[in-house]
């Protein structure tokens, strides 16, 4: 993140930082790999004491941010889990519980004081996507006199081994539903994925008529279109800050490589050849800093056109942050393509990211819809 900070927010930057540098630099993460979870209980529940469940939850539900931004307060933290490439599920417990602000139901008030105390993991199963048709939604949820019926299935879902709460995204008469359910309510199968990030966790998660009463709804039935959207924005802007953390990491690292490595009594960043390639480089790392910082601006503070901006920063970023991170394994050689080296940790997590609740051609088609929809309105 490169706006002007308040001194609040330079202390939740720095302190996230340093917790994240203590608790899980890359040498520990490579001992987690094998770990179902990813990360410790301790260290999820400390980092909740640290603010980063409550950025999104407004005082009055237990949650507050530092700057009346919680957006880009939210976003400074998630650049310092890409810097690190730090685990736990950032952007679905914070996205569950902005769903769950200002909701009366007693599961819903339950799990978001859970969630934002880091006692309770909780996940978001998007069966339903702005991006998509009715046609192909992936979950299905029916009214049933008292209850709702969900069928489907969504893959992948992050921590939702880990998770007690799923916030599942379905289409329904009228437009997408939104539910609150246990993680093992009867008829929910939830398996492991093989996963990409060596620390994030995915499992696809298979509800076969899972029946819960209508307070589990988040929202009204048929009725979710516009808060699933915002979702949708506000995942953008989680996602593209770590993915930017990340390709600075990589890019300084890449940076500082450049100029210990020699080649013929010369550093590698000698070579005009490769000046050319850093300069692309940093061309696309300043842009990628600019586009997620003015997403965090414009959804936090509800600007016109912010689910424009969200979504070409997202396809933005998850074209070029790739293409970034791909350039530095091929700076660095053969060494870049081994498992001892830090730089894979990087690459992982900014081609993660890249895919998570859309990818760049799922955004741009988006953008697509928002612009036709304007020409139609006009």
């Amino acid at each position: 993140m490169q706006h002007i900070l308040t001194s609040d927010q330079e202390l939740l930057r720095d302190t996230t930082s340093r917790f994240l540098g203590d608790r899980v630099p890359l040498s520990a993460l490579r001992k987690l790999r094998d770990d179902p979870a990813g990360f410790e209980p301790s260290y999820w529940t400390q980092g909740a004491e640290l603010g980063w469940t409550m950025l999104l939850v407004g005082e009055d539900d237990g949650g507050g941010s530092v700057s009346g931004n919680g957006a880009a307060d939210l976003a400074l933290i998630a650049y310092e889990f890409g810097k690190h490439a730090a685990p736990g599920p950032l952007a679905d417990c914070n996205l569950v519980a902005a769903a769950l602000a200002g909701q009366g139901g007693a599961l819903q008030v339950q799990a978001l004081g859970e969630i934002l105390t880091g006692a309770a993991i909780a996940s978001v199963a998007l069966g339903a996507a702005p991006w998509q048709r009715a046609s192909e939604a992936t979950v299905r949820i029916t009214r049933d006199g008292d209850d709702v019926i969900i069928d489907g299935a969504v893959r992948p879902v992050e921590s939702a081994l880990q998770a007690k709460y799923l916030l599942v995204s379905g289409i329904s008469d009228g437009g997408p539903t939104q539910v609150l359910v246990s993680a093992d309510a009867p008829g929910i199968t939830i398996k492991a994925l093989k996963g990409l990030d060596v620390t994030r966790r995915f499992a696809s998660v298979t509800l076969e008529r899972v029946r819960v009463p209508v307070s589990a709804l988040v929202g009204e039935f048929g009725g979710a279109a516009d808060t699933l959207r915002r979702q949708i924005d506000l995942a953008a802007v989680i996602l593209t800050a770590e993915a930017v953390g990340a390709m600075d990491a990589a890019f300084e690292m890449t940076v500082d490589w450049a100029f210990d490595r020699y080649t013929f009594g010369r550093a590698l960043a000698s070579y005009q050849a490769l000046k050319h390639r850093f300069a692309d480089m940093k061309s696309w790392l300043e842009a990628s800093h600019a586009a997620s910082d003015a997403a965090a601006i414009a959804i936090g503070t509800g600007a016109e056109g912010g689910g424009e901006i969200a979504s070409a920063a997202k396809a933005y970023i998850g074209q070029y942050g790739a293409e970034l991170v791909q350039d530095c394994v091929q700076l660095h050689g053969g060494i870049g393509v081994t498992y001892e080296h830090d730089l894979h940790f990087f690459l992982r997590r900014v081609t993660l990211d890249r895919l998570l609740y859309g990818t760049p051609a799922d955004h741009r088609r988006l953008l697509g819809q928002m612009q036709l929809q304007q020409e139609i309105a006009a």
